[in-house]
Parts: structure tokens; C-alpha cells; sequence
């Protein structure tokens, strides 16, 4: 009786489990050949060299956000300097029209006063000429 053709779930079982040992084998021995110590060590390198562009990116970023505070900030006094002169010049125009308006207010008042006693003194005059 001759064996049959047809492998059996234990043959097919048993192949595959060679396959994956054969293909185990052969990453093994792919990873601890020279060719694969070079590609490592030149992906380190590629990752070192793009940490460092990321570092000096952040660096940059850092000090232009620094230097955009500074002139902010800059700008920020320098406009409250205006507003803080422009608000003394305000308070000053103010008062001097306060200071001439009282002033005028005063000569009205005696311009008024001295109209109020020239007319006393008219009627006074009219009284005692008329005794």
C-alpha cells in the first residue's frame, strides 16, 4: 500500500512549524550579521541628527518668543508713556481753563460788584440831594 498523497493536519502542522523556525533563524542571523550593525547604527545616527534639528528648532522658537515679549513689552510702556503724557497734558489744558475760567468768573463778579456800588452810591447821592 503505497502512502498517500494527501499531508495530514499533523504534517501540515509540523511544516509550518519549520517554516517558522527557518524564518527565525534567518532574521537571527540577518541581525547579527555586520550589514545589520552598519543600518543600525546609521538610523542612530539619523535620529541623533534629528533630535539635534529639533532641538535647535525649539531653540529658535524659544528666543523668538522671547524677543516678540521683550518688544511687546516694550511697546506696551512705551504706549503707556503716551497715554500717562497725553493724560498730565489733559489734566494741565484743564486746569488752565478752570484757572481762566475762575479768573474770568472773579472779574465778572467784581465788574458786577462795582456796578452793584456805583448804583448805591447814585442812590445815595439822590437821597441826600434830595433832603
Amino acid at each position: 500500500m503505497a502512502k498517500s498523497a494527501v499531508p495530514t493536519l499533523a504534517d501540515r502542522l509540523r511544516a509550518a512549524q519549520e517554516a517558522r523556525q527557518a524564518q527565525l533563524q534567518r532574521a537571527k542571523a540577518a541581525a547579527a550579521g555586520p550589514e545589520a550593525a552598519e543600518r543600525r547604527e546609521a538610523r542612530q545616527a539619523i535620529v541623533a541628527a534629528r533630535n539635534l534639528r529639533i532641538a535647535a528648532r525649539k531653540a529658535e522658537e524659544q528666543t523668538r518668543k522671547e524677543r516678540e515679549a521683550a518688544e511687546r513689552a516694550a511697546a506696551e510702556a512705551e504706549a503707556a508713556a503716551a497715554r500717562a503724557a497725553a493724560s498730565q497734558a489733559e489734566r494741565q489744558t484743564r486746569a488752565a481753563k478752570e484757572a481762566e475760567r475762575a479768573r474770568q468768573e472773579a472779574a465778572e463778579q467784581a465788574e458786577r460788584e462795582a456796578i452793584l456800588a456805583a448804583r448805591r452810591i447814585s442812590r445815595r447821592a439822590k437821597k441826600r440831594r434830595g433832603r
